[in-house]
């Protein structure tokens, strides 16, 4: 890493790795403040959306030493895209993050036709934005995650071999809700913050009746943003409104669900939504 980022990103290095399905990602492995694996080994918590969240959720690796309530040790690995590809993450991501078979939901489709109306995308971005939903690949996402990325990281940064833990945000927050729900046994806990279940008819409403009454063991912290709810955008009306009817089914089978409504808007909650996570599924 250059000087001038590693002094934005202290103890932070980069590297870029390609998946087995030929993709190309940048992975940002961020350190605790006098990490040393021979003497103290520290599990992992991947970070989805790198190119955007690593900026926003890295520093905060100095709670680790907040005297006020420290955070259990913990590598942060960010995960995003590489190449010219860095450039197309926002739409990229989708098509990793998103569970197979995901409906694509009219109030997005609405959305990302009134972000073209306002210029905030071209004709051209916005049918590449709808276009990587139509051909979702969360499983092949989590396989990279779990069978090639992460022995990498156990071998390059001597980690712990449990502890380990997972935050995505918004289509990350989707994925999350699917790496749990799917019984994912590397993480054993996740963060899913504003998590993208936009339409009534998600897949995440498919595995939760294929689970039965059986939850799985990993601790799951899901927030919202009352912006969300309370504000007029239908796309995230939708979402939080779906993200709770979630937690309400999941709470009525005793799962080891925390949740959190955060005073942010949907922009503004990846911070507010990492740091509620570390509190409470990693606090010491």
């Amino acid at each position: 890493m250059s000087t001038i980022w590693q002094g934005c990103l202290a103890d932070t290095d980069y590297f870029e790795l390609r998946s087995r399905g030929g993709y190309d990602y940048g992975v940002w492995v961020t350190t605790p403040p006098g990490y040393d694996p021979t003497t103290t080994q520290a599990p992992v918590v991947y970070v989805l959306d790198g190119n955007w969240a690593v900026g926003l959720t890295a520093p905060l690796i100095v709670t680790q030493k907040d005297p006020l309530q420290q955070i259990q040790p913990y590598i942060q690995v960010s995960v995003g895209y590489a190449g010219e590809d860095a450039q197309h993450w926002d739409r990229l991501r989708n098509r990793d993050l998103v569970p197979p078979g995901e409906p694509i939901a009219k109030e997005l489709i609405d959305a990302v036709e009134a972000g073209f109306q306002t210029g905030a995308r071209t004709r051209e971005e916005s049918d590449a934005y709808l276009a990587e939903l139509r051909d979702t690949r969360a499983d092949a996402f989590l396989s990279f995650l779990t069978a090639e990325l992460h022995p990498r990281i156990e071998r390059d940064y001597g980690t712990a071999a449990s502890g380990h833990g997972l935050f995505g945000y918004s289509y990350g927050g989707l994925f999350g809700l699917y790496a749990w729900l799917t019984g994912s046994t590397l993480f054993e806990s996740i963060g899913a913050g504003s998590p993208g279940v936009v339409n009534k008819d998600s897949q995440v409403f498919a595995l939760l009746d294929e689970m039965g009454d059986s939850v799985p063991a990993a601790k799951l912290h899901v927030t919202i943003n009352d912006r969300e709810l309370l504000g007029d955008l239908a796309v995230y009306q939708n979402l939080a409104k779906n993200a709770a009817t979630v937690l309400h089914r999941l709470t009525a089978r005793g799962a080891a669900v925390t949740s959190a409504v955060l005073r942010e808007t949907h922009v503004t909650g990846l911070q507010a939504s990492f740091l509620s996570y570390l509190r409470t599924c990693r606090a010491r």
